[in-house]
């Protein structure tokens, strides 16, 4: 059921202006998780296909959710790696129209599982400028942005001017010479860094467990921050030790791991 969100957001702070208002469809709690953004352009290389969708799974795996627009290319390769039930997708229609209508099934998925976010009251349709204003929020969203092809001039980059003047970091992925120009633009001046391997990029933000169907819950996400056992047991208690004892966590120097 589509409402608007009434917890304050705080990520939401590095926009130029909080919105008035937001409109949300699906899981908000996904709004607690750690968050990437990924975006890109509609027409991907095989190349760009292969390693956006890599990289999207391989943060799930750490229990990040992934933010993007849901368009076509990209977007959708980001969202369809991360799961729809890991992933949110801002869109710059209102959340009663599915758009654009070849990701109607992938929307449909996000709406049931994962968090669908507009700031369009309803009957809105997508217009160039909507299209602005739902790249800043999903740039907003994101611990980092994450670009994986783009050239000079297109959507992709004016998300890129948005995470500057937030003050994220920007990663990318390395390209050959004139193709994707706008983020290898980026490398040559320094703005972003490359990708050179996915599984060391999200190891920034936690582990990958042996075990790939363990839940993702409170305890996941709060032991991929290396806790204290102290800070954990007052925490969650007795789980603690149950875990211990499946094989979940290892206790190492008074520290919490996942294993």
């Amino acid at each position: 059921m589509i409402h608007k969100v009434s917890q304050h957001i705080k990520e939401l702070e590095f926009m130029k202006k909080y919105p008035q208002e937001l409109y949300s469809l699906g899981n908000e709690s996904l709004l607690l998780r750690p968050k990437v953004s990924i975006v890109g352009t509609r027409r991907p290389s095989n190349y760009t296909r292969q390693f956006t969708h890599n990289l999207a799974k391989a943060l799930v795996q750490r229990g990040v959710c992934v933010v993007s627009g849901c368009a076509m290319g990209v977007d959708a390769i980001a969202h369809y790696g991360a799961g729809v039930e890991n992933t949110i997708a801002v869109v710059a229609n209102s959340l009663d129209v599915r758009y654009p209508a070849i990701n109607r099934g992938l929307i449909q998925g996000i709406e049931e599982h994962g968090l669908m976010l507009s700031q369009f009251p309803a009957t809105f349709k997508a217009t160039p400028w909507s299209f602005v204003v739902r790249n800043e929020l999903v740039v907003a969203l994101g611990d980092v942005l994450v670009v994986t092809q783009a050239d000079e001039q297109s959507g992709s980059m004016r998300s890129v001017e948005f995470a500057l003047k937030m003050g994220k970091e920007i990663y990318v992925l390395p390209h050959r010479l004139d193709e994707s120009r706008g983020t290898n633009q980026l490398l040559a001046q320094g703005l972003a860094k490359p990708i050179y391997d996915v599984e060391v990029f999200a190891d920034k933000y936690g582990v990958s467990p042996q075990n790939e169907r363990l839940e993702k819950d409170d305890f996941f996400y709060f032991c991929q921050t290396s806790p204290t056992l102290d800070d954990t047991i007052t925490k969650f208690g007795e789980r603690v030790y149950e875990a211990e004892l499946e094989g979940i966590i290892a206790i190492e120097n008074g520290l919490i791991r996942l294993v």
